[in-house]
């Protein structure tokens, strides 16, 4: 099995970097976080016209996926840039629909995707096993924000009719609600479970690779402060437990890598749960590293770094904690 990327993947993510380099995702985050989505759907605008969206999108429904591996690639630029919205809730809703189209349930594909995939709409979703007291719907990410609100109950795929009240983050660009209970059904039976897997699965791997580039960017930044930041007329950089502290957080995000590109190339159970265990406690640890290496300053809002530090330990608990994908993993290989 070859990790490796091919030139277009490379020239795919390349070309992303570029766009966000000059499109100011901090100002679109703090828009978005203080309750105007402008700047962030024109950045939405542009990932959809650079071809984002129809990765997931099946051909059939103007899309050119699924695509895992160019969604991962896709995914690492995303959270490097701190991109701000329900992206990785987006591809799940087209893979969800694209799946559900397959397996003989084609009516919300042909409703939503083309939309999906050419930028116009947004989706958020939420997967919960039943509507019981035992199983309560969890929270959507950006209901408030996104077009379409689908809920996933056991058998069941319903558009909500909204949402509850938006409730406070650890991460303020991620607005959590509940989805209004009720709305639209849109399919049911065994397909929609079915589906609804392979969305998740989808949802965990892009999200375990938005950590990878959130914990990438985090070190990028901490290493530039430690070279120009300096005590005792010496650059922090080179004192050996900084340098020991940079070392460590480079090798679990380079050894994070592989795992996140070869769970999209066999997008397997195991291997996503152990690519999102991985990527996300090295974002994490990256985080952890990047406000003790700053000091005080790494806690100032005006500082761009916050803006990822916040993301790192939301990203790792999003779509699987550590705890249940390591239980996955350890359930794969029984």
């Amino acid at each position: 099995m070859s990790f490796l990327p091919t030139d277009e993947q490379r020239a795919f993510a390349r070309s992303l970097d570029a766009m966000l380099s000059a499109s100011d995702t901090p100002a679109a985050v703090r828009a978005w976080a203080g309750g105007d989505p402008g700047p962030g759907r024109g950045l939405w605008g542009r990932l959809a016209e650079a071809g984002v969206f129809a990765l997931a999108v099946p051909e059939a429904y103007d899309g050119v996926g699924p695509l895992p591996v160019e969604l991962a690639h896709a995914f690492v630029e995303l959270g490097r840039h701190a991109v701000p919205g329900p992206v990785v809730e987006t591809v799940a809703t087209a893979v969800l629909l694209g799946e559900l189209a397959r397996l003989g349930e084609p009516g919300p594909a042909k409703r939503l995707l083309p939309g999906l995939a050419s930028g116009e709409w947004t989706a958020t979703l939420a997967i919960a096993g039943t509507e019981s007291e035992r199983h309560p719907v969890p929270y959507a990410l950006d209901a408030d924000r996104a077009d379409a609100v689908l809920v996933v109950r056991g058998e069941e795929l319903w558009r909500a009719p909204g949402h509850g009240p938006v409730e406070v983050s650890a991460d303020p660009a991620r607005r959590l609600a509940r989805p209004a209970p009720g709305g639209e059904l849109l399919a049911e039976g065994t397909a929609v479970a079915v589906a609804a897997g392979h969305a998740r699965r989808l949802a965990t791997l892009a999200t375990a690779a938005q950590s990878l580039g959130v914990g990438r960017a985090l070190l990028d930044r901490t290493v530039a402060y430690a070279r120009q930041r300096t005590q005792f007329g010496t650059p922090i950089g080179a004192f050996q437990a900084v340098k020991h502290r940079l070392a460590d957080t480079l090798l679990a995000l380079e050894f994070a890598g592989p795992l996140v590109f070869g769970a999209a190339v066999t997008s397997a159970e195991g291997d996503v749960a152990a690519a999102k265990v991985a990527a996300g406690e090295a974002g994490y640890a990256a985080a952890r590293t990047a406000l003790q290496i700053h000091g005080a300053v790494g806690y100032t809002e005006e500082l761009d770094l916050s803006l990822w530090l916040r993301k790192a330990r939301p990203l790792r608990d999003a779509w699987g904690d550590p705890a249940a994908c390591r239980a996955a993993v350890l359930g794969a290989c029984s």
